[in-house]
């Protein structure tokens, strides 16, 4: 039976909030996915975030399809949120979505002000 994805192969021109999953092939111990172009507002300010983000985890039966991912990101750019609940909000998704054995996602925060900020949330 063909899975049948929501954006995969499909014209989309605006950002979701729905992540796809397929079957994981055998032997796949980590997926990790990286993006420098993750961006918010921080909520008192207004000031733009840029962000780096890294998904990290070990599939259990499913795997993220990417462009899902890829929307999905995209649909943060216009919320205003700090970076701890982005990666809070995140990893739980990613977890609800395909319940791997764990999950963790990375983001770093541009620097603004002179500050670095990496925010770490886990799912297990």
């Amino acid at each position: 039976m063909k899975k049948e994805f929501s954006y995969l192969g499909k014209k989309v021109s605006r950002p979701s909030r729905k992540l796809d999953s397929f079957d994981c092939p055998n032997d796949i111990s980590t997926v990790k996915f990286e993006s420098g172009e993750l961006t918010t507002f921080c909520p008192v300010t207004g000031q733009p975030d840029f962000n780096t983000i890294v998904i990290e985890y070990s599939p259990n039966k499913k795997c993220i399809e990417s462009k899902s991912l890829k929307l999905y990101l995209w649909s943060y750019r216009n919320e205003a949120m700090f970076a701890e609940k982005l990666a809070h909000l995140i990893a739980g998704d990613v977890y609800k979505t395909i319940k791997p054995k764990w999950c963790r996602v990375t983001l770093i925060q541009n620097i603004r002000g002179g500050l670095q900020l990496t925010v770490v949330a886990e799912k297990k």
